[in-house]
């Protein structure tokens, strides 16, 4: 039998845990993690229950999956370990905090690439992940994802032998990207058009010149859409490839003058994607966290680099 790791972030460690339907109270997160852990039991599994403040505390439970030294002393996942985490989330940039905490721990730097790391990757096969959902039922990643939902699935799943692999988005900002992004969109509820040069690969979906009401990059369908807009229509986590769109305002005139707008969204599918703002800020929200683009952001492809846990 397993030993198993429950792993939950405190209020304030990582990232935010309120998403756009509030924060779950205290007791709302209780609950599943009690379930969770009963279930666990039940099954004969020796459980550990963590409550992470820090990054300091994650990185304290990921070192447990460290796999045995190696010639070269770079840190490596231990792709034979008896050890299962479960890692309870409110929301969508929790887990995301915890694949990064992941990532900044088994990354060679550059000057150190080894050989048997894949060429399309700059990350070992992380350890699969086994996802407990305690906010309310949406379409977020655990959904998407068609993962267990319920304590008592969870349970079922990170003791199990199916585990499904799944792409990584790795930004030049030093973070990942599980679900998507969403560049511009509503500022104060209103779409506002900004300017920018967006490239996928070769292509190039905008030079900056015009404005565009949203850039979409996708890992997964979370922003597939906006305002009932279609945007993404195949994102696929484990396609090997990005899906970027781009809302381009065009304005048609008539034989007789009149002015007509409609929306033009033009998409494309690649291994990278490039997003430089003209403007001074741009408003994004990346797996739900909220920032501001200042400068170039690119996003790139890490096929197959993170994992779950399935049944």
């Amino acid at each position: 039998m397993y030993d198993v790791v429950l792993l939950t972030l405190a209020e304030g460690a990582g990232e935010a845990c309120c998403g756009d339907s509030g924060c779950a109270t205290t007791e709302t997160l209780r609950a599943p993690v009690r379930a969770c852990l009963d279930a666990l039991g039940a099954a004969g599994a020796r459980v550990d229950t963590v409550t992470a403040h820090s990054d300091q505390d994650i990185d304290a439970v990921l070192a447990r999956f460290d796999g045995p030294a190696r010639d070269d002393g770079l840190t490596w996942p231990d792709g034979d370990t008896k050890t299962r985490l479960v890692v309870a989330i409110a929301t969508d940039s929790q887990l995301r905090h915890v694949v990064r905490r992941l990532v900044r721990r088994y990354a060679p730097p550059p000057s150190r690439r080894p050989a048997d790391l894949p060429t399309n990757r700059t990350v070992p096969d992380l350890p699969a992940l086994a996802v407990l959902p305690m906010g309310p039922a949406s379409q977020d990643l655990v959904a998407q994802l068609g993962l267990p939902r319920t304590p008592e699935a969870v349970a079922t799943a990170a003791l199990g032998s199916q585990v499904r692999r799944l792409d990584l988005l790795r930004t030049d900002a030093g973070s990942v990207t599980l679900d998507g992004a969403l560049i511009g969109g509503q500022t104060e509820g209103q779409l506002l058009t900004w300017r920018g040069r967006v490239e996928v690969d070769d292509a190039v979906l905008t030079d900056g010149d015009e404005g565009v009401l949203a850039c979409a990059v996708g890992n997964a369908a979370g922003y597939a859409s906006l305002d009932g807009l279609p945007l993404l229509t195949g994102a696929d986590p484990a396609s090997g490839q990005i899906e970027v769109a781009v809302a381009v305002p065009v304005v048609k005139r008539s034989l007789l003058g009149r002015s007509t707008v409609r929306v033009e969204v033009r998409r494309a599918r690649g291994r990278a994607v490039a997003v430089l703002p003209r403007d001074e800020q741009v408003p994004y929200v990346d797996d739900g966290v909220a920032g501001t683009l200042t400068r170039k952001r690119s996003w790139w492809i890490e096929p197959g680099a993170w994992a779950v846990h399935t049944g």
